[in-house]
């Protein structure tokens, strides 16, 4: 049996560093997709440069996506092609997955009974204490605690579902595996027989890892949210470098993760609280030195 660590990649490679190390002892394989598009549809260049991490070359399968997904929404003014508002979101959505989706070519390596994980590369899998060869649930879902804009800056107004994972033979697609609910359903909920999202043989983990969002300079906050999948939401907002800089210095954020899907979650701010580095993963303690910028130093 072989564990498979999937993630996307923009140009993330603090994070990804991070997560290398991190995961190292327990993943087989790596892999990375990187797409020629950013998720509010502007080209890009690929950004990924394997020689940085030469300690694991040999386990990183990487893979890049060339084209738009066929299925984005253009409507059409005279000869020229553009997205409407309300299709914004929806094709940065579509963008997203066929990226994602992108994985499956990854894994031609893979046996059946081998396990598939999958996370945004912020979202990294605690795997010390779970045991895979004693697993018997279908669907692995990792509870995660978030932090923002340093390593040990704590958001604790909710958990974080991140990493979600399978054996290889009951994988769908990996869309369909991070859009599973976070949830594990009582057996008489006869909706888990015809839903494609809710299922009741599934493994909740606890102390499941970390979600670092955001832990990157203002500068570069600000390019992931005009490139990500809100971008259209955070360009309504009408919010710039310097109130990213500000909310940074005042430890706070200002989505609303609680908001509903239709309502606008640039509208409350949220305070983070710095705790003790024990809080984090064992590599980032040994190299607290290495990593100190990206630590809330009020605490340690």
């Amino acid at each position: 049996m072989k564990i498979f660590d999937c993630t996307t990649y923009y140009s993330e490679d603090l994070m990804l560093e991070v997560r290398f190390n991190i995961l190292n002892k327990f993943v087989d394989k790596f892999i990375i997709v990187e797409a020629k598009f950013s998720h509010s549809g502007e080209k890009k260049k690929l950004n990924f440069n394997i020689n940085k991490f030469s300690e694991f070359k040999k386990k990183i399968i990487y893979l890049t996506v060339e084209n738009e997904p066929e299925n984005i929404i253009y409507q059409k003014r005279e000869n020229n092609l553009f997205e409407n508002e309300k299709d914004k979101r929806t094709n940065s959505i579509r963008r997203i997955a066929h990226q994602r989706n992108k994985i499956i070519d990854g894994l031609s390596e893979a046996n059946e009974e081998d396990y598939i994980l999958y996370s945004d590369n912020d979202e990294i899998p605690n795997l010390e204490n779970f045991n895979f060869e004693t697993n018997i649930s279908k669907i692995l879902i990792f509870k995660q605690k978030l932090y923002y804009y340093k390593f040990n800056l704590f958001f604790d107004r909710i958990s974080w579902f991140g990493t979600k994972g399978c054996k290889k033979k009951n994988l769908q697609s990996l869309s369909w595996l991070r859009d599973i609910k976070s949830k594990k359903y009582p057996i008489y909920r006869l909706d888990t027989f015809f839903s494609n999202h809710k299922y009741t043989n599934v493994k909740i983990i606890e102390n499941g890892g970390w979600h670092f969002s955001q832990v990157k300079t203002p500068k570069d906050i600000e390019i992931k949210l005009l490139n990500g999948e809100q971008y259209a939401e955070f360009k309504q907002s009408g919010k710039n470098l310097n109130y990213i800089v500000d909310l940074v210095k005042r430890k706070k954020i200002d989505y609303d993760h609680m908001a509903k899907s239709k309502d606008y979650k640039y509208s409350n701010e949220f305070e983070l609280k710095a705790v003790p580095i024990d809080n984090m993963p064992s590599f980032l303690q040994k190299n607290f030195e290495k990593y100190s910028e990206w630590f809330d130093l009020e605490t340690k």
